[in-house]
């Protein structure tokens, strides 16, 4: 006994109805349609007998009622992409978003390569998947990356998605709220640290608030700039002349970080807006 693949599509975008539009589901159809059975939209449409097994069915359903309990599809499938890269991701480490990869697009932008081979540093501080350690040293020409994580399970993520990608990255595990000095000067500092404020929980979706690792979301209220204050005093001490410091930001809090960074005294501050128009990237030169 088999079921055709077109009749199961719409039984599936049905169920997941009540929790998800029915684009996105469908997006999550085919994600899975090709993951599972090396299937795209295309094969579909050409060929509208294609069938499912029994055994198959059971995997589809046992996924379906994952999805309706809102655990992210790339956990379920245990991957996604970011910068047109594979990364692997779990529950121990936050999944890629897209306003990520427009600091990565952001950074890679104003890079100019130098005129001779010296290594280009750069650190990614709380590097998670390694999302933007990896793509950075896949797209800088001379670059020597290193990333620092305070989790040793994100450390082991981070670690397997630099084999996928084909680059070398130093990964050190290392509490920086706990760290002094970094111990050797470095030309860019990246940073996407926790910061969505307790307060802003109610935002949050439930899929996210129930899956994705909390140590790397959230941050208490009353200081939530604890790790971007913390990480400006190490650039100040730790990054080249004329250095970059490069943060991912809350939304909520542009004009807290610039006021921040002004303290510091960094110089030629800029706040810049994501896809959705919301203050999300900043950078600082020392």
């Amino acid at each position: 006994m088999s079921t055709k693949i077109k009749d199961y599509r719409i039984q599936f975008i049905q169920e997941l109805s009540a929790i998800y539009d029915a684009g996105e589901a469908e997006s999550f159809f085919y994600l899975i349609l090709e993951e599972k059975k090396q299937l795209k939209r295309i094969d579909l449409a050409l060929n509208s007998d294609l069938t499912f097994s029994n055994e198959e069915i059971q995997v589809w359903n046992s996924i379906l009622e994952e999805l309706k309990q809102e655990i992210p599809i790339q956990y379920l499938l245990g991957k996604t992409s970011f910068y047109g890269l594979e990364f692997e991701v779990n529950e121990n480490v936050l999944i890629p978003r897209p306003e990520t990869e427009e600091l990565v697009e952001w950074i890679i932008g104003d890079y100019f390569v130098p005129r001779n081979d010296k290594k280009v540093k750069i650190l990614d501080i709380g590097t998670g998947s390694g999302c933007i350690a990896i793509a950075l040293a896949k797209n800088i020409l001379n670059a020597q990356v290193f990333a620092i994580d305070v989790s040793e399970k994100a450390l082991a993520t981070a670690q397997k998605n630099a084999k996928i990608n084909a680059v070398n990255v130093t990964f050190i595990e290392k509490n920086i709220l706990e760290t002094e000095d970094l111990g050797q000067q470095f030309d860019i500092i990246v940073s996407n640290p926790p910061y969505v404020r307790e307060l802003e929980k109610q935002e949050i979706k439930k899929n996210v608030l129930d899956n994705e690792p909390h140590l790397a979301l959230f941050v208490e209220d009353n200081d939530a700039l604890v790790f971007y204050r913390k990480i400006a005093e190490l650039a100040q001490k730790n990054l080249s002349p004329n250095g970059q410091l490069f943060f991912e930001i809350n939304q909520y809090l542009g004009k807290e970080m610039m006021e921040l960074l002004e303290k510091m005294d960094f110089k030629n501050i800029e706040l810049r807006k994501d896809i959705y128009g919301n203050d999300r990237m900043m950078k600082g030169v020392i």
